[in-house]
């Protein structure tokens, strides 16, 4: 009896881990704390002559992997990243964006739909953080959509939708965090093969990869909404433009408001995803010219005050430090895994599963699409991809299509009801009189949507790869 345990023990960690998580201690002590509980549960069994399969010299290892954590300079575009969309956030270049689109999309039926979803497109691509988005758009934008007729569930729905766009629009964090993951995998993989050269992959390549299917996810979202308000015109109508105007407080001509709304953000992401298609700049090169650019957008707005830079400075700063502990917590996980053999045990699974390389995909989709109900993309990320990573790529699989498809899973996991992180992030600032259940209602189309895109890109892979293949 005890044998078998100690045989499966690493997967006895998995779900000690997911366990601890749920009873809502942090994620990063959690990791940390429960790794060290099971390394210390191994050295006593040894000391006490049980044949523990755990190899206690892979914990001197540690060291180092913290060196090349705090060393790595493609996890420098984290807090670049991340202090560019605080920045964008304080200066208020979305709500003069939506602003804009409201008034240049509204008259059309749906057309305030239409609005959100390309301001909730190009501040996925500012901020790259799903939280940012949808609590942004929802203090914005719902008001205005239910006062002009929105259905509660459509108005709801479209802004849940177009805040998970943050997971695969790119420069995206969940992207610059998945590619370095899935780099170290790749050469992992490759190892493994006794391929001692291996190939490299860049987060640069994911970028590439995932404009395709986000853009394509965009278009089915604006032609849901224009089907929507033609059918039903009730639930999206159109608004009067002149009223429109006067409830947001702008007078005259629309185009100097949506030349000022939209030129700005859009030059900065030109610049960000350009410098970066165009080999002139790595990621983390990049994310310095995006978090420069949104300083002087807004010095431009006159919002630039010792104040907020203050409120920035400290708010990029908690974040990282987030992300950073959790990756630290994440590293020593992996390493008390391994050390009781659990990738060799992973690896026996994978390949004893039915239907082989596609069955154990669609498994690891499943349990990835299942704990994005309880996990955050970051601990997803750090936690379950270095587990499985290395062995589906061992198999065969295309490591930037692996990626595109982990991030259109966690995406479509945030909106799923009814534990999805979108919807909470939504609860949070919605009125008490638009139900839970329309909230609910609302992302159904939506999920069904990105589940169209899960299986388009399962059957045609060049949605992803093709783009890297030739830039």
């Amino acid at each position: 009896m005890l044998a078998s345990v100690l045989e499966f023990m690493p997967l006895v960690l998995f779900a000690t881990v997911c366990a601890v998580l749920m009873l809502g201690y942090p994620v990063a002590l959690a990791l940390a704390g429960t790794a060290l509980a099971f390394a210390g549960v191994g050295l006593a069994l040894q000391s006490m002559g049980v044949p523990v399969p755990f190899e206690s010299r892979m914990m001197s290892a540690m060291p180092n992997r913290l060196y090349g954590i705090m060393t790595n300079q493609t996890l420098l575009a984290v807090p670049l990243f991340v202090l560019m969309g605080v920045l964008l956030e304080k200066s208020r270049v979305a709500e003069t964006l939506l602003d804009a689109m409201a008034m240049a999309f509204g008259a059309l039926r749906g057309g305030l739909g239409i609005a959100v979803v390309i301001v909730g497109m190009l501040l996925a691509a500012s901020t790259g953080i799903v939280g940012a988005t949808v609590v942004t758009m929802g203090l914005l934008s719902l008001p205005t959509m239910l006062k002009r007729g929105y259905s509660p569930a459509l108005a709801t729905g479209t802004i849940c939708a177009t805040g998970t766009l943050g997971q695969i629009i790119p420069p995206s964090i969940a992207l610059v965090l998945l590619g370095d993951v899935l780099s170290n995998a790749y050469q992992q993989a490759q190892l493994s093969m006794g391929v001692w050269s291996p190939k490299t992959l860049s987060v640069g390549d994911l970028f590439i990869g995932a404009l395709v299917p986000g853009l394509l996810l965009v278009v089915a979202y604006i032609v849901y909404l224009l089907i929507v308000a033609w059918l039903k015109p009730s639930v999206a109508p159109a608004a009067d433009r002149e009223a429109l105007k006067a409830e947001l407080g702008h007078t005259g001509s629309i185009w100097p408001l949506l030349l000022k709304g939209l030129i700005p953000p859009v030059l900065l992401i030109v610049a960000v995803l350009g410098s970066i298609l165009g080999g002139f700049a790595t990621p983390t090169e990049a994310s310095a010219v995006g978090a420069f650019g949104a300083l002087l957008l807004a010095a431009a707005n006159r919002r630039l005050s010792v104040t907020m830079l203050r409120e920035v400075v400290r708010s990029t700063a908690q974040v990282t430090s987030m992300v950073f502990l959790i990756l630290i917590g994440a590293a020593l996980f992996s390493l008390v895994f391994r050390a009781y053999g659990g990738e060799e045990l992973v690896t026996h699974m994978f390949e004893a599963m039915p239907g082989g390389v596609i069955g154990a995909t669609l498994v690891v989709m499943l349990v990835i699409f299942l704990l994005g109900f309880i996990l955050d993309f970051i601990e997803i990320t750090f936690v379950v991809v270095p587990i499985v990573g290395p062995v589906l790529l061992a198999m065969g699989i295309d490591p930037i299509w692996l990626g595109i498809m982990i991030a259109v899973n966690l995406q479509t996991s945030f909106l799923t009801p009814p534990f999805g992180f979108a919807l909470f992030y939504l609860r949070g600032v919605t009125p008490q009189s638009v139900p839970t259940s329309a909230i609910y209602r609302g992302v159904i189309p939506f999920i069904i949507m990105q589940l169209g895109m899960l299986l388009a890109l399962a059957l045609f892979p060049e949605l992803a790869t093709w783009l890297p293949s030739v830039m």
